[in-house]
């Protein structure tokens, strides 16, 4: 099986309804889906038995939060590639897998454009490039709903932390990219659509979370590097270029894995 979709849901039958219309009318069937449901009392358990012939495997029980269904789902997953389409979030269109399937291959991570619903303007388009800048992943991240990620890497970086309520997914790309050296692949299609009011939307929460895990994913020597690196870009709106560009990174991500004492989770 080439893709394992996971879709998890609580409580949110309509956004559920959404997500399930967007995948069952993609023309790439190449896939399997699995649906971790929290123990959901609001008729999301009744609509997941109604379509239960699409599911390769799904569940509704009580979870530990959003990232521990994530892991949940993870453990169940017989795909090469995983994708995170939890419920309210739906593909772009119904050729969405069909267009990306091509670069499911030697790739780490494969990601595109996520759009927000309610504006239509493209969530966290900074990082939308075929180089993911030091200084932009130190702020930003890239959303999971547009992204496809090879399972290996959750086998060699560890699986999503259950300790965070809204950052994991950012942790789980900083120690996959900075620190473990991950490949990746820009492919500029648009891949979902986010309704926008998810867990990430709540800033403060959001924030004491990364100031946490700032000095852990980003020791001195890094976080000095992410520093020059923007003053760079700022003066005089200096952008490097992409081969100068890829070397410093490189070098940065090299003396990242030499001196931090990250572990898998």
């Amino acid at each position: 099986m080439k893709l394992s979709i996971i879709t998890i849901n609580y409580n949110n039958k309509a956004g559920l309804q959404k997500t399930i219309d967007s995948v069952i009318c993609q023309t790439w069937k190449d896939y399997e889906w699995i649906v971790i449901d929290g123990g959901s009392t609001d008729g999301s358990k009744e609509l997941i038995e109604q379509y239960q012939q699409h599911f390769a495997y799904w569940c509704s029980e009580p979870d530990k939060g959003v990232y521990n269904a994530m892991n949940k789902g993870i453990a169940k997953a017989k795909g090469e590639y995983l994708n995170f389409m939890n419920s309210g979030d739906r593909f772009a269109a119904d050729i969405t897998l069909f267009n990306i399937s091509e670069y499911l291959n030697n790739w780490d991570i494969v990601y595109g454009f996520c759009r927000d619903l309610k504006t239509g303007d493209i969530t966290n388009e900074i990082a939308m490039t075929d180089i993911l800048e030091l200084d932009v992943l130190y702020y930003n991240t890239l959303p999971h709903q547009a992204c496809f990620f090879k399972k290996q890497l959750f086998e060699k970086v560890g699986l999503y932390r259950e300790d965070f309520k809204i950052i994991s997914d950012w942790v789980f790309l900083v120690q996959s990219i900075v620190h473990g050296g991950a490949s990746y692949k820009f492919v500029p299609n648009d891949i979902c659509v986010y309704e926008g009011d998810g867990l990430s939307s709540d800033i403060i929460p959001l924030i004491e979370e990364r100031q946490e895990m700032m000095s852990v994913l980003f020791p001195p020597i890094l976080e000095n590097a992410v520093r020059s690196i923007a003053s760079i870009k700022t003066i005089r709106r200096f952008r490097l270029t992409k081969i100068s560009y890829s070397i410093l990174f490189r070098v940065a991500c090299f003396l990242s894995r030499l001196f931090s004492k990250v572990e898998p989770y």
